[in-house]
């Protein structure tokens, strides 16, 4: 049996040699000038910055920008020219024409001006096209005094396209929480997988420093020689614990240099020598108990959401109403009189009115009844996000309360089982205690310290949840500025 679990421990030792003599093609070893311990700070500085996922979202932060400038080319100035000359035939008439035409921002009509010139003779179904010599000059507009007169398809889009920019920042930003929460998680992963190698490199250091005396004592014969082989299974037992426990701690730094990143951007592999401090190993997350509703990003985008099916509601009430439009334009012919005559050449104003209904008008109605039900979902839909978010920050709460308990037990029991096993090692070097009974101490003792670190990391965890689930950037170090902007 302790032959079997000798060749076990050395095949195992092999393998851990050649994955160690392994590098990661998608990771690079820290330079010398990252030597110093690695904080939370740092990782979640570094994860902020050059995270793919929060740039990625930022891109799209600027594709909704673009899309509102598009909206924004509804209310352009637009100028036209458009001329025209009877090459053959009995009349030979040239007319050329400029105008410029600036819609309301305010209103669904446009006001715009008019310069035209003609020469030439023209039929007369075409007598309009005379003008005096320097041509005529027009101003007029047009305004809508019911359907869309308050809002309409130009400025509904430019409103969406807005709440569209609203709505992707709270995405990027739901996105940068998601992350940070993922940096912190394997930030923590990383650290307690450390701490654990550390502990299990300390209980095999005992068996070390333990074999040089029973070699001694054996050879004096105040020991059997079966304790020999004893030590040798305990100590290959140990070593197969650190070298389960390196392996554990490769793996989280593989994962956290998805976070952990260089000024290029580029993933570092964390070494060993970089752990914090027991004391402040996994970092101080910091929770604020003051927590707005309105702060969480996926709420936010629900608040987005309704005021954009309000915007369509407005729209479809606007294609309900019947189109009234008044227009009015100024007209002047400047110049010596031109063949048309003198009637062009006196002041001309114009009013019109344009009356416009159907008379079903099932389009309206069927985008109204759409929108409103629309409303509806969106709102139950919000009151009960706001009623599970508010569980889930209650239920956070309990369990940071519960894991600092567990902490507390935790560290008692450590100390406990420590002084029990120093007392052990004393008993035994004294010769009152046999090598099972101080063997199994020093293990009991290092399984309340591995404990004791995954309590500390529950309760870290834990905070860390928090600050996620009441969106609190400072906490999570978010700043939402991209390095390639």
């Amino acid at each position: 049996m302790r032959i079997s679990i000798g060749v076990g421990a050395l095949l195992i030792v092999t393998a851990a040699s050649a994955v160690h003599g392994q590098e990661s093609p998608a990771a690079s070893i820290a330079p010398s000038s990252l030597r110093s311990s690695l904080t939370l700070e740092a990782v979640l500085q570094s994860s902020a910055r050059f995270a793919p996922d929060i740039i990625a979202a930022l891109a799209r932060n600027r594709q909704a920008e673009a899309r509102a400038l598009t909206t924004q080319g509804a209310f352009d100035t637009v100028f036209a020219v458009e001329g025209r000359s009877r090459i053959a035939g009995y009349y030979d008439g040239t007319e050329l024409t400029g105008k410029a035409e600036q819609p309301f921002m305010d209103n669904g009509g446009y006001v715009y001006g008019h310069y035209r010139a003609s020469s030439g003779e023209f039929p007369v179904y075409e007598d309009k096209a005379y003008t005096n010599r320097l041509g005529e000059v027009k101003v007029g507009a047009l305004y809508s005094l019911l359907r869309d007169r308050l809002i309409d398809a130009r400025r509904s889009d430019y409103r969406l396209a807005a709440n569209d920019i609203d709505i992707t920042r709270f995405e990027t930003k739901a996105t940068s929480i998601g992350v940070q929460a993922r940096a912190i998680d394997a930030y923590q992963k990383w650290v307690a997988a450390g701490l654990k190698l550390k502990a299990y490199q300390a209980l095999l250091a005992l068996a070390q420093d333990r074999t040089h005396g029973i070699q001694r004592q054996v050879k004096m014969g105040a020991k059997p020689d079966i304790l020999l082989i004893e030590n040798e299974a305990s100590l290959v037992k140990r070593q197969a614990f650190v070298i389960e426990a390196r392996q554990a701690f490769r793996a989280a730094a593989v994962k956290l240099s998805l976070f952990y990143r260089d000024e290029q951007g580029l993933p570092i592999l964390v070494e060993e020598g970089r752990l914090p401090e027991a004391a402040n190993a996994f970092g101080r997350v910091r929770t604020d108990p003051a927590f707005n509703l309105a702060g969480r990003p996926d709420f936010a985008v629900l608040l987005k959401e309704i005021d954009k099916a309000t915007v369509k509601l407005a729209l479809a009430r606007n294609d309900m109403k019947p189109r009234l439009d008044l227009t009015g334009e100024i007209a002047k012919d400047v110049g010596r009189e031109g063949l048309g005559g003198y009637s062009r050449t006196p002041l001309e104003m114009i009013v019109g009115v344009t009356f416009k209904i159907p008379l079903q008008n099932r389009k309206a109605k069927g985008k109204l009844a759409e929108t409103q039900a629309k409303i509806d979902e969106l709102t139950v839909k919000q009151r009960y996000l706001a009623e599970k978010i508010q569980a889930e920050v209650t239920s956070i709460g309990i369990e940071v309360e519960t894991a600092s308990q567990l902490v507390d037990a935790a560290e008692r029991e450590r100390t406990l089982a420590q002084r029990l096993a120093s007392a052990e090692r004393r008993r035994f070097d004294l010769g009152s205690s046999d090598f099972f009974l101080v063997n199994q101490r020093e293990e009991s003792a290092t399984s309340v310290e591995v404990k004791l670190i995954e309590a500390n990391a529950r309760i870290a965890a834990a905070r860390a949840e928090l600050a996620a689930a009441t969106a609190d950037e400072d906490a999570l170090g978010l700043d939402l500025r991209s390095p390639f902007e």
